[in-house]
């Protein structure tokens, strides 16, 4: 199924679908071939949503673009949007796909669509983003503000492509968002059948030498045994409701940013809420996803419930 739409009309909305955001990048490409397979283990039809800025901001003097201009970018729009259909299709065949090209702000669009999604997947990077940024501007606010899971890719081959084989990865840090990162994760590792590496770690702030003033009389293999008695009873729910999915509990002495990004190595996925315990509640993002966004070789799933 396909329904393509122009952008002063949105298309009818698709509930509980998964989204991708298309912006005729190779890397919003290898996103809707990702979320293709996804869209079809979630039972979920995938709406492929290109956004199109036809107004700029109005200013006494400016002078309004030409109307070519304007038809020029929802034509090219069209066509992106047909691109991604295909990639879909090719990736599976008979999958159930919406194209629907939108005005607006990109970021704000994405935004309210994730209100009706199951999840949200972006390129890392789109067509404008700078060489030298490794994450764009709207995964990064799309990720802060969604209602919904955001799956930004990224990728250690040549190609870009997304990995589809290795472990799950969790950052597991005791917080309500980290517990909507185990239910996501959990998911996923069931869905495709792999092992879950739940990592909790217990140097949880982002300056060690703060450990230096501590009495070296600290029994640390205590602290870590403790940590790891904690870190069993926080995965009891999950392996009471998925007890086919291997669990490797990991626990590790280091900052959560730096041991998720050495253990997610090889990994399909890495997945964190989107503030872990200490956040300012002002701010979208936490330190530890947001590092994650702009330096795991792997895609990154921020796991967020409405609201939060």
């Amino acid at each position: 199924m396909t329904h393509t739409n122009d952008a002063v009309h949105p298309a009818e909305r698709t509930e509980h679908c998964v989204v991708v955001g298309v912006d005729g990048s190779d890397s919003a490409l290898h996103a809707v071939r990702w979320a293709a397979p996804e869209a079809q283990r979630r039972g979920a039809p995938l709406r492929l949503v290109h956004v199109v800025h036809l107004t700029p901001v109005r200013h006494p003097r400016q002078i309004p673009p030409p109307p070519e201009y304007e038809a020029a970018l929802l034509e090219q729009g069209r066509h992106w949007l047909t691109e991604a259909s295909q990639a879909a299709r090719r990736a599976v065949p008979g999958l159930a796909v919406v194209t629907d090209l939108r005005a607006g702000v990109a970021a704000d669009v994405l935004v309210t669509e994730s209100r009706d999604a199951q999840l949200m997947v972006l390129g890392s990077r789109g067509l404008g983003g700078f060489t030298s940024l490794l994450v764009g501007s709207v995964a990064v606010a799309l990720s802060a503000h969604a209602h919904c899971p955001v799956v930004v890719m990224h990728s250690a081959a040549r190609d870009g492509a997304p990995p589809t084989d290795g472990d799950i990865v969790v950052g597991v840090d005791g917080s309500e968002l980290s517990d909507a990162a185990l239910t996501f994760a959990f998911e996923a590792a069931a869905a495709r059948g792999v092992p879950l590496v739940a990592l909790h770690t217990w140097l949880d702030v982002t300056m060690t030498g703060a450990w230096a003033v501590l009495p070296g009389t600290v029994d640390w293999d205590s602290v870590r045994r403790q940590e790891e008695k904690l870190l069993a009873e926080r995965l009891v729910p999950w392996r009471e409701k998925f007890p086919h999915v291997e669990v490797r509990p990991l626990v590790v002495r280091d900052r959560p940013d730096r041991a998720l990004l050495e253990h997610a190595g090889g990994a399909q996925l890495i997945v964190v809420g989107s503030r872990g315990r200490g956040a300012f509640t002002g701010m979208g993002l936490g330190s530890v996803s947001h590092t994650l966004l702009h330096h795991a070789e792997c895609p990154v799933a921020v796991a967020r419930t409405d609201g939060t």
